[in-house]
This record gives structure tokens, sequence and C-alpha cells, in this order.
């Protein structure tokens, strides 16, 4: 069928979105810590279940001690960090400008990459990290008192923002390494047949980290009352297990076979495009203003993931 990868990138588009949006509900009933603790531990669990039915182990049997160590480096980063992160700034200025900040991402897996994989960096990378701060400053900055740029979003939303586009940049990375190092650690005579699932594993282990991160927090700061009581709030639960199916399962599954089918640089270009499809929703569920600022600051910022990709 001709552009399936295509359509099946919009349709993770419109998954990210979905999740971000839930993730807005669920954090403001939940708690972010609460939200992270079932949405990880749920995940982890699918992913075993996943990899049990597959491989027969629900572990991943043949990742070496380097991988894990990669793995769970990922997971603190990019799922307790990132996530906490990004789910703050959800409470602070909502999903949509949210989803606006994530756009860095691209920009700090471009720089991790080149420290910890000692990629260069292209006049094509630092045009793309040109355009995609021109937009969110776009989306971010207005007129002030006597004429000055001031900005429009609360700044510890800005910086939350920015720690969780971190978060997920710098954990992509890492999670790189230690995937790699997992294939590697697979027998070749095993690799043609699990090769496909092994990200499932990998993301078990991080799911791991990040669920085992955020239940220590609960257990330091004295918030175990309140993650018992999340339980019975049934409308929380539910945005809960939105965010999980259309996230890791749906979310993750279809963006690698999205990229099986069509140029990597094109999925994620379109799948990218969640700050510009969660504008009308974020305007009807959360009474979020439409602005032409707003609007054509999130369009910049596209422009600057795509050209990450296809230039």
């Amino acid at each position: 069928m001709q552009y399936f990868g295509e359509l099946i990138s919009l349709g993770v588009a419109f998954s990210w979105t979905i999740t971000a949006l839930a993730s807005e509900v669920g954090s403001k009933r939940l708690g972010v810590l609460s939200l992270n603790v079932w949405r990880l531990g749920l995940a982890m669990v699918c992913s075993a279940a996943l990899m049990w039915v597959v491989t027969g182990n629900p572990l991943p049997a043949h990742a070496s001690g380097t991988a894990w160590f990669w793995l769970m480096l990922s997971g603190v980063v990019g799922y307790f960090f990132g996530d906490w992160c990004l789910f703050n700034s959800y409470l602070c200025f909502g999903s949509r400008y949210g989803q606006l900040f994530m756009t860095l991402a691209p920009m700090f897996a471009a720089l991790s990459a080149w420290t910890f994989l000692g990629q260069t960096l292209g006049w094509n990378s630092l045009i793309a990290m040109a355009v995609t701060l021109t937009g969110i400053a776009v989306s971010v900055l207005g007129r002030g008192e006597h004429h000055t740029l001031s900005l429009q979003l609360p700044t510890k939303g800005i910086l939350y923002g920015i720690g969780a586009a971190m978060g997920q940049g710098v954990g992509l990375i890492l999670s790189k390494i230690g995937l790699d190092q997992y294939t590697a650690d697979v027998p070749a005579t095993l690799l043609p047949e699990i090769e496909h699932y092994l990200p499932f594993g990998a993301n078990m282990i991080r799911c791991l980290a990040g669920t085992a991160c955020f239940m220590l927090w609960i257990l330091m700061s004295g918030n175990l009352p309140q993650f018992k009581k999340s339980v019975h709030d049934h409308k929380g639960m539910k945005a809960m297990l939105i965010t999980v199916l259309f996230g890791p399962f749906l979310g993750v599954g279809f963006s690698l076979m999205a990229v099986q089918y069509t140029a990597a640089g094109i999925a994620s270009t379109i799948m990218a495009l969640s700050p510009i499809l969660i504008i009308v929703p974020s305007y009807y569920l959360f009474q979020q203003k439409i602005t032409t600022k707003g609007v054509v600051g999130a369009i910049i910022s596209i422009i600057g993931v795509s050209l990450f990709f296809l230039l």
C-alpha cells in the first residue's frame, strides 16, 4: 500500500497527542509521582508479558551487565527525570505547551550523540536547532512593559519543559547505546528470530529503573498514603490507562513499524506533529486560547524538527 508508513506515522502523532492530553488529566488528579509509578509499572509488566510470549522469558535473558547499566541509566534520565519534568510542565501551563517544548528533544539528542558517540554536528543540525528555538521563542515571548520582550509563560514551567526535552533527548542516546550492546549480546543464531522484539525488552529495563526511582521518591517524601489513595480515583486511573495504551504500547509499537515502511526522517517528522494536533483538543478540553502567535510558533518548531532529519 502506497504511503502506508506515512499513514502509520500520522497515527503515531495522534497517539502521542492523546497520551499528552490524558497525562495532563492524570497528573492533575493522581499527582505526578503516583501517575508515573502506575504508568511505568504497568508498562513494565506488559513489556515483560510480551517478552515472555515471544521469547519464553519475561526478562532480557541475553542482556549483559553493560547493557543493563546503559538501559537503566537511560530509564533514570528519560523516564524519571524527563517525565517528571514533562508532567510538571503540564501542571504549570498544560500539555499543549509541554509538547511544544518537546520539539527541543532532537537538539539535545544531537548534542548527546556528539558527546557520547562522537558524531559530528553539521550545519544542518545547527540550522535545525536555530529554527526550533525560534519557533518556541515566538510562542513564549510577548510584548511586556515599555515595549520590551517578556515571557508569557511561568519561568518554572519553561524550565520543566526544557528539562523534559533534555531528559528525552539524552535518554534516547543512552538507550541507543544500551540497545546496541543488548543486540551484540544476543547469540547470532537467535538474533534473526527476536531482533524485532529487543526494543521491548530494552524498554522493560528502562521502565524498571523509572518505576524504582519514582517509588523510592514516594517513600522518601512521605507520599505513600496519597499513592494508595490514587487507586480509588477512577477518572485518574482511566487517564493513566489511556497514557499506557497510547504511549508505551501503541505509540512505541507503531513508531517502530513506521520506520520499516518509510524513511526514518519522514516518519520522525510526521510523528513530531503533536504540538500542532494538540492545539484544538486543548481548547475544547482545557479552554486554552488559540492564538496566531502560538500556532505560528508551533509550525516553526515542527519545521525545525523536520530539518534534523530531512536536510
